[in-house]
């Protein structure tokens, strides 16, 4: 499943264009923060989550336990911002950013 270069730069230039879907805070990961993520992949493949977290490694932390929960994989982490993708093999072309923005 690791995502190659090219198609690492392709998922930044559309996440580019996303909004966060999802926030963790200082709470961490909820049950209720697994299951909207879970929801939030399943729809949309690509997604964008805002940390609001101050610590750099507390963050980096997060985000490496999310990838490992949801099983998917981190395309691009910037600031307190982190832009993950999970492949749905029946994903709905009208959710899917994925779908949406290739074409």
């Amino acid at each position: 499943m690791p995502l190659n270069n090219e198609q690492k730069k392709q998922y930044k230039s559309i996440g580019h264009h996303l909004k966060p879907v999802l926030t963790v805070a200082e709470n961490g990961l909820s049950e209720g923060v697994l299951a909207e993520l879970e929801r939030a992949l399943n729809d949309h493949e690509l997604i964008k989550i805002q940390l609001r977290l101050s610590e750099r490694e507390e963050r980096q932390a997060i985000v490496e336990e999310l990838c490992a929960a949801a099983r998917c994989e981190l395309v691009q982490s910037i600031g307190k911002v982190a832009l993950v993708y999970r492949r749905n093999p029946k994903a709905n072309r009208q959710l899917s950013n994925i779908s949406r923005f290739q074409g």
